[in-house]
């Protein structure tokens, strides 16, 4: 599916993460954040936070084969909590908004998010409310023009640092699939949290350099033209919102288990036991073999979810798929290699490590394993559909 243009592209996000990235890892994971605004700054400069975005607010207008090869290589980054924070940016918060949002929507939001002067988050998960997007409770009544906010989000990426939140509250109905709606939410005014919103930083196991919040709303007020779309199809566009979020997931990580597998050859490679590397021991070079088959496996059906994609097709199914698989093949991969480093594996400042730490939230965020295969099971008529 990579032609010399999708190349040249990946080529030159890896540069601008040699330059600006890599050299402030470690930095970023030991604080738990990294400057988002200066570096998304610097990534719109370049054009990447709009690659798949439309070309009269700010994108490239490229076809999102192209937004698959920028997810491959952000996938190389160090540290995976950038990659999810740039992710998030690039097609977890803002492809219902580019593809449902009115054109003032997208001037006022999009535009400057895709140049890097706005941060945005995604607010879909509560604390009673993960995978279970339908069981939302936070409501936006109507007042007027206005929206009026009240409820909490949970697991919010970008939280401490966002200037606008992609939201998903009730806006009226009993139907949970049908009473929702997203919404454009501005969360600060010249620097400072808007009244009635109020956050708390979240400590994770992995994900170190991406800031994490829960975020509560008090009778926060929001125009109702900020909403994206038709009111009440909130659910329908986070679903198709959440296909892009899935399969850049499943994208970054193969680049990230390549990785892996690479560096655990290298390290094999020079680390002597009874006389022989370890990699010269058969069942470590074939358990490498193994292991990047099946990461070309998952890149395989990623660039076939893509495809489906490209042609107006609905790829829930492939991009479940991919998630699944994903999510699995790290907890497999960074497990096993993380065993060929022997006592070295289990200490702290190791990229090997760092990855089994960082990659184990795939199988979680997002929709989780179980979620995936239900959605799976879906399609394959074992389930009703409202059971999905």
């Amino acid at each position: 599916m990579l032609t010399p243009e999708h190349i040249a592209l990946q080529d030159s996000v890896r540069q601008f993460i040699a330059r600006e990235i890599t050299p402030h890892i470690d930095e970023w994971e030991a604080a738990e954040i990294f400057p988002a605004h200066d570096i998304f700054k610097k990534l719109g400069n370049a054009g990447f936070l709009g690659v798949n975005k439309p070309v009269e607010f700010g994108g490239m207008g490229l076809d999102y084969s192209y937004e698959i090869a920028f997810c491959e290589a952000i996938g190389g980054i160090g540290a995976g909590g950038v990659g999810m924070a740039i992710a998030v940016q690039t097609d977890m918060a803002t492809p219902a908004l580019a593809r449902f949002g009115s054109d003032e929507l997208r001037e006022r939001f999009l535009k400057p998010t895709v140049a890097g002067d706005y941060v945005v988050c995604l607010g879909v998960s509560e604390a009673g409310a993960g995978s279970d997007v339908a069981s939302v409770k936070t409501t936006a009544r109507k007042d007027g023009d206005d929206y009026v906010i009240n409820g909490s989000k949970m697991w919010i990426t970008n939280g401490l640092q966002a200037d606008w939140m992609c939201l998903l509250a009730n806006t009226g109905g009993e139907d949970p699939h049908r009473n929702k709606s997203l919404i454009c939410l501005p969360l600060r005014e010249n620097g400072k949290l808007r009244p009635g919103i109020t956050m708390n930083k979240i400590k994770k196991v992995g994900m170190w350099s991406s800031d994490t919040a829960q975020v509560f709303f008090d009778d926060v007020r929001v125009p109702q033209r900020y909403r994206i779309g038709e009111e009440g199809k909130g659910f329908i566009y986070q679903m198709k919102q959440f296909q892009e979020e899935r399969l850049s997931g499943a994208t970054r990580r193969v680049t990230a288990l390549m990785n892996v597998v690479h560096e655990t050859i290298d390290y094999t490679r020079q680390r002597k036991a009874f006389g022989q590397s370890i990699l010269d021991n058969q069942v470590v070079h074939f358990r490498m073999a193994e292991l990047k088959t099946e990461i070309e496996l998952l890149r395989s059906l990623i660039y076939r979810a893509a495809q489906v994609h490209m042609a107006d097709g609905d790829m829930t199914e492939l991009a479940s798929m991919a998630k699944l698989k994903a999510g699995r093949l790290c907890r497999e991969v960074t497990d096993s290699c993380l065993q060929y480093w022997g006592g070295m594996g289990f200490t702290w400042d190791n990229s090997v490590s760092r990855a089994w730490r960082d990659l184990r939230l795939i199988s979680i965020g997002g929709g989780a394993d179980e979620i995936m295969l239900t959605i799976i099971c879906k399609h394959m008529g074992i389930l009703p559909k409202r059971a999905a």
